[in-house]
């Protein structure tokens, strides 16, 4: 287990809001939290507190109604008789609007930003337990770590994902549209029209990307209630293209996690009791079975480094060898999306069919905030067949998302293996290097990039961004335009990524990793059922050409991204920060 960080946060753990209890010293605290209206007496200060912790803004459709999830928690939380404390975050990205420019290198330097905002509110205001509210990328896993790094009674509710949209469209849609615009597939109000239809309301983007990823990992890290990653923001309203009336069933969900988390608050039930080695297991497990996005790869690792847990990328993929792919999503499957797969029983009933297939990696008896992982798994629907299939029926034997080694991948990187077509798992062809996003997308729009070339975007790494921006814009851009090609990074990819794009290569560029010494033309190999990639160049010209290279210089002068840079590790230790 690591160590607690600091006196304040062993304070929260062993007092709680007991530090406002030691003495006539503390009176003035009591006097302000009258006046903000938390106590009415100082007889209050006997009960209990509680933290809600809210990432709600009108700037993401996912988190655009959390205030209507956030009051629907604070009353149930009133009716349990603790006194409630509330307050919103900031440094909430959509990673949608915020790609394609500048502000998406601000994206996953945002989870450690937020994690440090829920450190400094508990660890200034103490309480007894809290409640994260969140949906989206970066806030989700900010919010698990926090929990951990605490490591007081918590509990996560999401807002729930996006219904899809007109035509069974998402985001992925208008993406890719873009692409298809550029060779002349469709016109330009086409594209207006698809962009107008394909995101109907509130919730978190409708397929298998980062955020709903995350948002069903966590009912199997054990930190969220069952049908926390699938049950819809918003019921569907007939005739209408705006769907923003809440889900009664993710109300009904919000106001039981609310009631848990008293429930774990009596019982000293914490997450460093749930978060465990078995406990990432189980949730990488489920990310293979539903071929998740591969940045779920980038934060799982970063939740395992918070609790003191050591785990690499060579249990993954062992983990991924093991575990038949039995979900396939939008993008890997564009007709189904997270409501489909609710109906026919969510989380559980996939991992029910890794279960029943005899997967020796999952843990029925893991501990989680609902009791143990078998009181909701067993009890789910068996495989329907289609959406969700038995082991002897997948799609693939092996899991969906798959870790690849190789001369330009000594610390490995990752592919989402649902997404690929079976003709391209083993791919060759001439690299064709763009050392960053904006000059890729630039290329593939103007037509430079051709059938049977290895797209090589590098120095997007952690640190080399900085940032790791996500690749969505031109992988999109390659699959709109029909291009059969290859794409590998030391940057990530949105959840919502289809084809062969391999990402988190390291050592990343900026790093000196092989993938900077790349040339124009060299050939590069790709076996994703052997988990190779390599380049073909001898040992001999690979450490000359690395003699050769010259170091990285950043082009960030100050600021938050130039200390992110400074002390972030590379994407196979989870783009962590150093603490020293």
């Amino acid at each position: 287990m690591k160590p607690i960080i600091n006196e304040g946060i062993k304070a929260v753990r062993e007092k709680g809001s007991g530090v406002f209890r030691q003495g006539a010293q503390m009176m003035p605290s009591v006097s302000l939290m009258m006046a903000e209206g938390i106590l009415r007496s100082v007889e209050d200060l006997k009960k209990p507190f509680v933290t809600i912790i809210n990432s709600y803004t009108t700037q993401i459709p996912g988190h655009a109604h959390l205030d209507q999830i956030g009051k629907l928690v604070k009353e149930e939380l009133e009716k349990q008789g603790v006194n409630v404390w509330y307050t919103n975050i900031w440094g909430a990205i959509c990673d949608g609007i915020a790609m394609g420019h500048f502000g998406m290198k601000y994206s996953l330097p945002s989870r450690e930003l937020i994690a440090d905002q829920i450190e400094t509110i508990i660890g200034a205001h103490p309480c007894d337990a809290w409640i994260g509210i969140g949906n989206c990328d970066k806030i989700v896993p900010a919010m698990y770590n926090a929990m951990v790094r605490i490591n007081i009674p918590a509990i996560y509710v999401s807002g729930g994902p996006m219904l899809s949209g007109q035509g069974n469209s998402d985001l992925i849609s208008v993406f890719e549209g873009v692409g298809r615009l550029s060779v002349g597939k469709i016109k330009t109000d086409e594209l207006e029209t698809i962009a107008c239809g394909a995101c109907p309301g509130f919730g978190s983007c409708a397929g298998m990307f980062t955020a709903n990823s995350m948002n069903c990992l966590g009912e199997v890290l054990g930190l969220a209630l069952p049908g926390n990653g699938s049950i819809t923001a918003t019921r569907r309203v007939a005739n209408s293209v705006r769907q923003f009336e809440l889900n009664p069933e993710r109300i009904d969900l919000a106001k039981a996690a609310a009631r848990r988390l008293i429930y774990l608050l009596n019982n000293n039930i914490r997450p460093l009791d749930i978060v465990t080695r078995q406990a990432i297991d189980n949730a990488f497990v489920l990310d293979m079975a539903m071929g998740g996005s591969t940045n779920t790869i980038l934060h799982v690792l970063a939740l395992a480094y918070e609790a003191g847990i050591k785990y690499d990328l060579k249990r993954i993929e062992q983990i991924s060898k093991n575990t038949p792919n039995v979900v396939k999503i939008a993008p890997s499957r564009p007709q189904v999306h997270l409501e489909d797969v609710h109906l026919k029983g969510g989380m559980g009933a996939i991992l029910k069919s890794v279960y029943q297939a005899g997967n020796k990696f999952l843990d029925l008896g893991a501990k989680t905030v609902y009791g143990t992982l078998d009181s909701y798994v067993l009890k789910s629907p068996d495989p329907d067949g289609e959406i969700i299939r038995s082991g002897p029926n997948a799609f693939s034997p092996e899991g969906g998302l798959a870790v690849l080694f190789g001369n330009i991948a000594r610390c490995g990187s990752v592919v989402k293996t649902s997404g690929v077509e079976k003709d391209m798992l083993e791919f060759s062809g001439p690299a064709k290097i763009f050392e960053s996003q904006e000059k890729a997308l630039e290329g593939i729009l103007k037509g430079k990039v051709k059938d049977g070339d290895v797209v090589v975007i590098r120095y997007e790494g952690p640190k080399g961004g900085p940032g790791m921006q996500e690749m969505l814009s031109p992988t999109a851009a390659i699959k709109g335009a029909g291009i059969k090609a290859a794409l590998i990074t030391d940057g990530r990819f949105s959840g919502g990524t289809r084809g062969l794009c391999i990402g988190h290569v390291a050592p990343e560029a900026a790093q000196g990793g092989e993938i900077a010494i790349l040339k124009n033309g060299d050939i590069i190999d790709i076996d994703v059922k052997k988990n190779l990639l390599n380049v073909r160049l001898s040992s001999v010209e690979i450490k000359k050409r690395l003699k050769k290279l010259k170091p990285f210089k950043t082009p960030i002068k100050g600021g938050w991204l130039k200390r992110y840079q400074h002390f972030v590790t590379s994407a196979d230790c989870g783009a962590v920060l150093r603490e020293e």
